[in-house]
């Protein structure tokens, strides 16, 4: 009896222990990142899966590779000066913005593909998902970009200390109105929020909580001069307050701190995460084991990441293919995997946002739900378009600015969202980009060692086999093609 104890507790060890081959070695790097290209799988299938998951959590990082544009930094134009100016300055103003918005996300799609920790953009795309603002109402490109530097700063580090940071961000501030939260006039917009979308979840909260937990937060607000967080005490309700149980003179990090000690908040973000990276089902079992090491680990998140990602759960072939590629995940996952040559991603950032991931301006403080949602028959439609025009922008590798002109007011374009606020240059940058996007079969190939099949193309493209089989007598390049049209390739 005692050996099959031992056995069935070497088991689990002997799996991580063991080389994982290259469709495990997929699977890892699809799911933590963005479209593994051969020649990553074939450096990942020889380490065991404890290896490769701590190679991934090292490899982390708290800064972006890529120099932001110099126009999302420049400082605010305080809000009194816009409500001054006249109707024409407000305007260009908005202009303005919308331009700077357009690089904001080009920059950080170009950041997604040349990061060398794809896990680490994911993480960031994880928080701006859960810790959501919105451009629509923050307005100030220059905030938003400071927020996503701030998620990326915390993304693999403590979950406490990424809850205190944001609750204090300007474009938090302003997107859940802390700043006009004050003593006698309390605002419950982030008490609310901060309870059912960021930490406890519903249901373990009560409305008493929530309006005395918005005394607590009064005096939070920002500069209106330079956009910086400012404290305001004259505006502060030093009242006591009793908030899930506990009475005291709490201000806005105590409360921040009730709330991280509640298991359910651990469980909440761990929840969450199951989504993201395991399985669209999370085990309820399996999560309060991963919350209790999460939140006695003082919320380290790489502890939360290595729990899941080591778990039987994550390698289960019935959790293979199961999650639904987001727009981010199918357009940078492509450009990735494929290896594509990419200059100027601006028709990228649109593409995103065309199929329904308009990053910086997620549709409401929930975010975007994910899984099944992404698709539907408009953006499936649109799924297909954008794979077989990428196929095609190769065909015609440069091309005349008449042309281009033509081709940027073409009816084909202007259906890509937020295409028409780009202005004439701003479109003819967006066609010649497109234009610019060049797709190479060979060096794909050559980074498969020796001769390559039709099967060898699908194990490193796909997390379950094609629904159409490809013909075995078409060129490489229409194999690969077809590959990416195969409704299996939606999946990861």
């Amino acid at each position: 009896m005692k050996w099959a104890v031992a056995l069935a507790l070497a088991l689990p060890l002997a799996a991580h222990a063991a080389a994982m081959g290259p469709d495990e070695a997929r699977h890892l790097l699809n799911r933590t990142g963005f479209g593994a290209q051969p020649r990553e799988i074939a450096e990942y299938a020889a380490l065991s899966r404890s290896e490769a998951v701590e190679r991934q959590l090292a490899g982390m990082t708290r800064a972006a590779r890529t120099p932001p544009p110099d126009r999302v930094r420049e400082a605010i134009v305080p809000p009194r000066q816009l409500r001054q100016a006249a109707p024409e300055e407000r305007k260009s103003f908005q202009a303005q913005e919308i331009r700077r918005g357009f690089d904001l996300r080009t920059w950080w799609l170009e950041e997604m593909l040349q990061t060398r920790s794809p896990l680490t953009e994911r993480m960031t795309l994880f928080w701006h998902n859960h810790f959501v603002s919105g451009q629509q109402k923050v307005r100030y490109t220059k905030l938003m970009y400071e927020q996503n530097v701030l998620l990326r700063r915390y993304a693999g580090g403590r979950f406490g200390e990424l809850l205190h940071a944001v609750a204090k961000d300007p474009a938090m501030v302003i997107y859940l109105d802390s700043a006009s939260n004050r003593k006698g006039k309390p605002n419950e917009n982030f008490a609310r929020e901060v309870m059912e979308l960021f930490t406890l979840g519903e249901g373990h909260y009560t409305e008493a909580d929530v309006r005395e937990a918005a005394r607590a937060f009064t005096g939070w607000s920002i500069d209106p001069d330079s956009g910086d967080f400012k404290w305001r005490p004259a505006l502060h309700d030093e009242g006591t307050k009793t908030v899930l149980g506990r009475t005291g003179n709490f201000d806005g990090d105590a409360v921040l701190d009730i709330l991280l000690a509640r298991p359910s908040t651990a469980e909440f973000v761990v929840t969450k995460l199951w989504r993201e990276f395991v399985s669209p089902e999370p085990d309820p079992a399996e999560v309060r084991r991963i919350a209790q090491k999460f939140q006695l680990s003082n919320y380290e998140i790489k502890v939360a990441l290595r729990e899941l990602l080591l778990s039987p759960a994550f390698w289960a072939p019935e959790n293979r293919g199961a999650l639904i590629k987001s727009p981010v995940d199918l357009v940078v996952g492509t450009m990735r995997a494929l290896d594509f040559h990419v200059g100027d991603p601006l028709p990228l950032a649109l593409v995103v946002a065309q199929l329904g991931q308009n990053l910086f301006s997620p549709p409401n403080v929930k975010g975007w739900p994910g899984g099944e949602a992404w698709i539907n028959s408009s953006t499936l439609l649109a799924r297909k378009g954008f794979a077989e025009r990428i196929f095609r922008a190769d065909e015609m590798p440069t091309v005349a600015m008449g042309e281009l002109r033509r081709r940027a007011n073409d009816a084909d374009f202007a259906r890509t969202k937020g295409f028409g606020r780009m202005g004439e240059e701003g479109r003819e940058r967006f066609v010649r980009a497109l234009y610019e996007i060049q797709f190479d079969p060979q060096r794909w190939l050559g980074q498969f060692p020796g001769a390559v099949s039709h099967g060898d193309m699908e194990r490193a493209l796909l997390a379950r086999d094609p629904v159409t089989p490809v013909p075995t007598d078409l060129s490489a390049r229409e194999v690969i093609k077809r590959i990416a049209l195969d409704p299996s390739y939606q999946l990861k």
